[in-house]
């Protein structure tokens, strides 16, 4: 009895070992229907299309996870070369996979306005969740809201870091003047 339950797990590992790293194909038949097969076309079609499998996970692309929470509650961090309090916050925010949007106040004229607007201050970071916000860095606050909102605690292994945008760069009208230098 032993020796069989152990030959039928070796076969099971043994079975399952291709669909570690499967292949997909999706093409249009000679109707016009769209066909999805592990198998390759057949040499006349044109335009197929080969996805690769790793586990369960297609390669490329965030989590369905994350995207389902970053299209329900998107996310924008105010944040911008204020020292460690908007460092932590971008580490904390990319350690969990998490895409967001950055504005930089200091560095645009609009995000400052919106900054304004938001929460009648000037100070970041400032972390807005869907319409929820939170008002300065603290880590246990800001996990507590991605998690209600329902982002991933981690990125994916192996994957890219969160996506960030570009902070705009500042008019040079928008830049304070120089200051003086001592005579």
């Amino acid at each position: 009895m032993k020796a069989g339950f152990i030959m039928a797990a070796a076969w099971l590992a043994v079975a399952s070992a291709p669909l570690s790293a499967a292949q997909l194909y999706q093409w249009k038949d000679a109707q016009g229907r769209t066909v999805y097969s592990d198998q390759a076309p057949p040499p006349s079609v044109r335009n197929a299309q080969q996805k690769s499998f790793k586990g369960s996970i297609i390669e490329g692309g965030e989590s369905y996870t994350s995207k389902t929470a970053r299209e329900k509650y998107p996310i924008t961090l105010y944040a911008s070369a204020c020292g460690a309090p908007c460092d932590q916050a971008r580490k904390l925010l990319s350690e969990r996979g998490v895409p967001f949007s950055n504005k930089d106040p200091q560095a645009s004229p609009e995000a400052q306005a919106e900054l304004q607007k938001l929460t009648g201050q000037s100070r970041v970071p400032v972390l807005v969740v869907g319409s929820d916000k939170i008002d300065g860095f603290e880590s246990g606050q800001w996990h507590a809201a991605l998690d209600r909102a329902g982002y991933p605690k981690s990125a994916l292994p192996g994957g890219k870091p969160a996506p960030e945008a570009t902070p705009v760069p500042a008019s040079p009208a928008a830049q304070p003047p120089a200051p003086a230098s001592p005579r």
